[in-house]
């Protein structure tokens, strides 16, 4: 074993932040001897799992690990309180120092009333004494009297003051430790060091690179988009949150999107039988068909459920910060910066009446950042004040990119619907006519002449059954919606001129035959 009085440092020099979890790694120069030795480094955070450590030596030396372990130890704690404990210790240990403060000065009073009285006791000999000889100074002996008893009188009071307030303080101290015996308990601060033994078959200096498994250490991305303009510049960075026992100082940061914990094994498969059986003469009758409601989603990746954490479309996803960073080990949040573009965007002022009645400016600008978006939240910034926070959804690269810069408080859109039911008396087909009337209102304020254009969109059902149609009437439409697309969503594009109004009719019908029930 090293007989060393310190360990070898052993700087931590690059990190892979996982979700949940982070891969460290180490290096650090050592000067072997010839022949076996154990040396002693660190100190390590005493998380580290040990099956995942692996030590390496990258120089060429003729040397070999034979062995590498982490070795724990309780170490007391320090005298004084640190950052990270609770407030009631902190209360505790200023109580205890003013306690001491209070005890030196009731010692120095009580040392300056004991010479005050033997001032006294002298003044009143030397009194007697002169009287005796005839001398006759009474006015002098009486004012060093007043003083010295003036003095004394006071240096009581002091001393009293001092001594009940020396009282309160200890009742108000062992009731503090009463409560933090009852609240925290005093753990002993665990450490960690590596013990590894190299076989060395000559002197001289050798690399080593050591790695391994830590919990307490997570990152999440964030982003900030500014609008200026046609412009649009978005930065993304990673939020890192770690409490492993230890500072990183000026490291390598990784970030990936691994999950090494769903490395387990696949469920087992279960039999799953199918019956057939025959349809009643009633159902055969009659078609049950009910309105629900559907998620229009382009392509991109499934959702995960039951797994919260980074959305990285179902593929591994790492990025690297393009310098090293510093992270403490306080659990609290740091921000790293990623990566920064700037392009060109296009706006729009886009509103869904049977969603909100607001109207919503929305930008639409291409992923040039050379990486893919993970999904995450996105501080919006518009004319260089903070405007709200939205989502920003997973985006691959190159992929157009969709943020909401908030409503707009000088427009609004007020939606009213109409319905009516009709049964044919020949076909026995029931028709619903459905009228939905859109009002839109700009509120401009003075000197505003230029024009806005606001997209309406309103959807109307989609069958999927040859039983119910769905038809569009255009000649009602007033005017007809400039884009119907396959999923029932019509588009209008409004040209609103300062304090104009404008009004929206859609129309369409539902038709059904008489073995549909449920419409």
């Amino acid at each position: 074993m090293s007989t060393a009085p310190e360990p070898i440092p052993l700087p931590v020099t690059a990190v892979t932040c996982l979700e949940d979890r982070a891969h460290i790694e180490r290096t650090t120069v050592l000067v072997l001897a010839a022949g076996v030795q154990r040396l002693r480094l660190g100190p390590v955070g005493a998380l580290a799992v040990d099956r995942t450590l692996q030590a390496e030596l990258t120089a060429d030396h003729p040397a070999t690990v034979l062995d590498v372990r982490i070795v724990r130890a309780w170490r007391p704690r320090g005298p004084r309180p640190t950052d990270d404990d609770s407030a009631l210790r902190h209360h505790m240990v200023r109580l205890e120092d003013e306690r001491l403060a209070l005890g030196q000065r009731r010692d120095r009073l009580r040392t300056r009333l004991d010479t005050l009285g033997r001032l006294a006791a002298d003044l009143l000999r030397e009194i007697g004494e002169g009287a005796g000889t005839g001398e006759d100074e009474a006015p002098r002996w009486t004012g060093e009297l007043d003083r010295v008893d003036d003095e004394r009188d006071s240096c009581g009071e002091l001393l009293r003051a001092t001594e009940a307030r020396l009282a309160a303080l200890t009742a108000e101290l062992d009731a503090a430790q009463r409560a933090l015996d009852l609240a925290e308990d005093e753990p002993a601060e665990l450490t960690g060091h590596i013990e590894l033994t190299v076989e060395a078959a000559a002197a001289g200096p050798a690399g080593l690179r050591l790695t391994h498994l830590t919990p307490c250490a997570l990152w999440r991305p964030a982003y900030r988009a500014v609008l200026e303009g046609d412009a649009v510049t978005l930065e993304t960075d990673a939020i890192v949150w770690q409490r492993t026992g230890e500072d990183w100082s000026g490291v390598r940061l990784t970030l990936s999107t691994a999950r090494s914990s769903l490395a387990t094994e696949p469920p087992r498969l279960g039999e799953d039988r199918l019956i057939l059986q025959d349809r009643p003469a009633a159902e055969r009758r009659t078609i049950d068909v009910e309105l629900r409601e559907e998620e229009i989603a382009d392509l991109g990746p499934a959702p995960v459920l039951g797994l919260p954490g980074v959305d990285d479309g179902g593929e591994v996803r790492v990025l690297r910060s393009p310098a090293p960073v510093s992270v403490p080990a306080d659990g609290r949040a740091h921000r790293v910066p990623l990566s920064v573009f700037t392009t060109t965007a296009s706006s729009e002022y886009a509103c869904a009446p049977e969603l909100s009645p607001l109207v919503t400016q929305v930008v639409r600008f291409d992923n040039l950042a050379g990486h893919a978006l993970l999904a995450g939240p996105v501080d919006l910034l518009r004319g260089g004040g903070f405007t709200g926070r939205g989502t920003l959804d997973f985006t691959a690269p190159g992929a157009p990119v969709e943020l909401a810069y908030g409503s707009r408080d000088d427009m609004r859109v007020v939606r009213d619907t109409e319905e009516s039911r009709d049964t044919a008396a020949l076909t026995q087909r029931t028709v619903v006519t459905r009228t939905v009337r859109l009002h839109v209102s700009r509120f401009s304020a003075p000197g505003e002449r230029d024009d806005r254009v606001v997209v309406l969109r309103e959807r109307i059902p989609v069958s999927e059954v040859s039983a119910v149609q769905v038809r569009l009437c255009e000649e009602a439409c007033s005017p007809a919606p400039g884009l119907l697309d396959s999923d029932g969503v019509a588009h209008w594009e409004l040209t609103l001129a300062p304090g104009s109004r404008h009004t929206v009719t859609l129309v369409y019908e539902l038709s059904a035959s008489a073995k549909v029930a449920g419409l």
